[in-house]
């Protein structure tokens, strides 16, 4: 927060305005001492171990005097103490008051105001401060709202490390029957799509025509979801969905090239999830199950070239057991985290690939439909990269990481959560279509005729999406 202030002390000098800098420059002292009061403790060891009180009493320091004095006597209020002795006095109204004077706090705790106040009121009161907030906020808010409602749905958070987190439903959410639970989801639907259209709306454009790819309707705006992978043979957001040409289709894992022979054990695995919940696994201990053959347990890399397993999968033997879909994961057997060096995708399965312990691995790389390498800085001990829809025969491109040494390990409601979450984010299409009615631009079919044209090369750039949002 403060170096936010210097940045701008520094600008409005540059701009001539030295008085309103020097405003900035000396804050009050109970608001300090209520920014401090969260980590109280440690500003207490702190204060002692630089010796501020003697520092406060020489001459000039008269403003940290005061600082100390506020601080120690505990004489000031705080915002967060306010808002949570409203909550527990069910005063709605002072506690909606309270929240409108911080947007992004109320951000944080709308979904539960909900419940404890209902909708009404609170997304009221939210509407008034919707358009404060980032546009990337607020289309997180609309992508949340409706696992956050469900309480049979399992929500999951994904931590700046890569592992994914599964939270309980609020208990509230017993005291409302389904039908209102699902009106709230939808009321924070509407109020986001509602803030985005105004937002839209005030962007001058000399476009009369938009040309909107039909592929972008199916892939979710890319908000949230972070990546540790390097995508080499072709860019997919999260969430993108791939049509699966032919009956056959080969997952492939590949490692250790660049690197001396040693023991190095990865391993490429497939859960195949079947009607009445039961499950079979493809992986090194079990070679052959419905629809899908395992190559064999690679555990050693010849040197320098590398090594590879990989899965053959047949939907037609899939869709005759009635597999629901087939889970794709990777994962490090014999070290703490996946190699570097590390490729994993799918290919076309009608060419052969061929392993061999001496001169590596051959294949036809026009075969690979999508291929990611695994970065660095990634130190999990697995990835889910992709979801099989045996029915829709279509693979949904994920990245999940988790740390068990097999698939048998991995959270597979999380799995499903993040799934459903992904089927209810926004796509990249319906966002264009509320800049369409916005800015009242006519959909048309042909592309070199638009004004406007967002095909699917152009969602494959994050930054361009990203600038849309923030247009």
């Amino acid at each position: 927060m403060k170096e936010t202030a210097m940045l701008v002390i520094k600008l409005l000098v540059e701009q001539g305005k030295a008085e309103e800098a020097s405003k900035l420059m000396k804050t009050p002292a109970d608001v300090l001492a209520e920014n401090m009061n969260p980590k109280r403790g440690m500003w207490v060891r702190m204060i002692r171990a630089l010796r501020l009180g003697e520092y406060s009493r020489k001459k000039g320091m008269e403003h940290l005097a005061e600082i100390l004095d506020v601080f120690y006597r505990q004489d000031y209020t705080t915002w967060q103490g306010c808002v949570d002795k409203a909550r527990s006095e069910n005063d709605a109204d002072q506690t909606l008051s309270l929240l409108k004077q911080r947007p992004g706090l109320f951000a944080r705790c709308l979904f539960a105001s909900m419940l404890r106040f209902g909708s009404d009121k609170v997304i009221g009161a939210f509407d008034e401060i919707a358009d404060k907030l980032p546009a990337r906020l607020l289309l997180s808010l609309g992508n949340a709202a409706e696992a956050y409602f469900d309480p049979k749905a399992a929500r999951v958070v994904r931590l700046i490390t890569g592992v994914t987190r599964r939270i309980e439903p609020n208990k509230l959410l017993a005291l409302y029957n389904d039908d209102e639970r699902k009106r709230m989801a939808k009321e924070v639907t509407e109020l986001y799509k509602a803030s985005m259209e105004r937002r839209f709306a005030v962007v001058k454009t000399e476009a009369k025509t938009i040309y909107i790819d039909p592929s972008l309707y199916n892939i979710p705006v890319s908000v949230g979801d972070r990546s540790a992978t390097i995508q080499d043979a072709s860019c997919a957001l999260t969430g993108t969905r791939f049509p699966v040409e032919g009956d056959a289709i080969r997952l492939f894992l590949q490692w250790g090239k660049g690197l001396h022979a040693q023991h190095l054990d990865m391993d490429l695995s497939c859960r195949i999830a079947l009607p009445e919940g039961k499950t079979d696994y493809c992986y090194f201990g079990n070679l052959t199950c419905t629809g899908a053959k395992h190559s064999g347990d690679i555990r050693f890399i010849p040197e320098m070239v590398g090594t590879a397993e990989y899965i053959e999968l047949s939907l037609s033997e899939l869709e005759a057991e009635g597999a629901e879909y087939v889970t794709f994961t990777c994962n490090a057997y014999s070290c703490g985290s996946l190699s570097p060096n590390l490729v994993v995708g799918w290919m076309d399965s009608a060419n052969p690939m061929t392993i061999s312990e001496s001169s590596g691995v051959a294949y036809d790389p026009s075969c690979v439909q999508h291929m990611i390498r695994i970065s660095e800085g990634n130190l999990s001990k697995g990835l889910v990269f992709g979801v099989l829809d045996v029915a829709k025969r279509e693979i949904v491109w994920l990245e999940m990481s988790f740390t068990s040494q097999v698939i048998h390990n991995a959270d597979n409601k999380s799995i499903e959560a993040i799934l459903h979450r992904l089927e209810e984010k926004l796509s990249v299409g319906e966002l264009l279509d509320m800049k369409a009615r916005a800015q009242s631009l006519t959909a048309i079919e042909n592309v070199e005729d638009a004004d406007e044209a967002y095909t699917y090369e152009w969602a494959l750039n994050p930054a361009e999406v990203t600038q849309l949002i923030y247009m």
